[in-house]
């Protein structure tokens, strides 16, 4: 199981991710009553909003990283410009 902080939040993007997928692969499968599907897809919309807000973090840090201009990769891998 993945591990939570004290407020429920993942230790982790990874672990976040990982709990989703279970909770996804739980509620296809058809195993779990009303109330708890409900329960797991209130879970599910909290993993999303903090993997959504992981990735933002990482994506502000790659743009200072690159000096705020983000690059297209380039469609030939010898094209420099």
């Amino acid at each position: 199981m993945s591990r939570k902080s004290a407020a429920g939040q993942p230790a982790s993007f990874e672990d976040a991710m990982s709990e989703l997928k279970q909770l996804v692969a739980r509620m296809e499968a058809g195993e779990l009553p009303l109330d708890a599907s409900v329960a797991a897809y209130q879970r599910g919309a909290q993993l999303v909003k903090y993997c959504a807000v992981q990735l933002e973090k990482v994506e502000s840090q790659v743009k200072v990283l690159e000096g705020e201009m983000l690059k297209p990769f380039a469609d030939n891998a010898g094209a420099e410009e």
